[in-house]
């Protein structure tokens, strides 16, 4: 009967022993966290610092947010993803009448189509007028190099295709 008793005696010191323990423990966790809260800074989000919510790569293609119809200047170069669109390379597939002017259809190297107007620029040249069965470009450029005299070259739509 002693040992029972002596037993019982040391199991509840041993868990009232583990229960102050843990409690120191807690509290000193606590003081822990207390400290790295008081410690920690915050970033302020600025320009700088915000990751990007989403981006565009064009790839060579033409900006989807310009003015198709609008006319008299020229703007950035029109290419096709494996290689340039030229004056050479380009096939003239058909010519759109829209109110105000004319678009022509062109097929790149990779049979992809651009709808361009006057102004449009290409690799070595750009769009100099269009009428109803034909294109004129003005090559500026050849093999990278700045002509001293600008060429017109004129394609043609097929008669039996108008």
């Amino acid at each position: 009967m002693k040992n029972k008793t002596i037993n019982f005696i040391l199991v509840l010191s041993l868990i009232a022993g583990i229960g102050l323990f843990s409690a120191g423990q807690a509290q000193e966790t606590m003081k822990t966290d207390q400290q790295s809260t008081a410690t920690t800074t915050t970033i302020t989000p600025t320009l700088d610092n915000l990751r990007p919510l989403a981006s565009y790569d064009p790839g060579g293609r033409r900006d989807p947010f310009k003015d198709l119809i609008g006319k008299g200047r020229v703007s950035g170069p029109a290419s096709a993803e494996g290689g340039q669109l030229t004056i050479e390379n380009a096939t003239l597939v058909g010519i759109v009448k829209t109110q105000k002017s004319y678009v022509a259809i062109i097929s790149g190297p990779q049979q992809m189509p651009y709808f361009l107007k006057v102004g449009d620029k290409l690799a070595d040249g750009y769009i100099f007028d269009i009428n109803s069965s034909q294109v004129i470009f003005r090559k500026t450029h050849d093999r990278g190099f700045p002509l001293m005299r600008p060429i017109n070259v004129v394609k043609e739509i097929n008669p039996e295709e108008r």
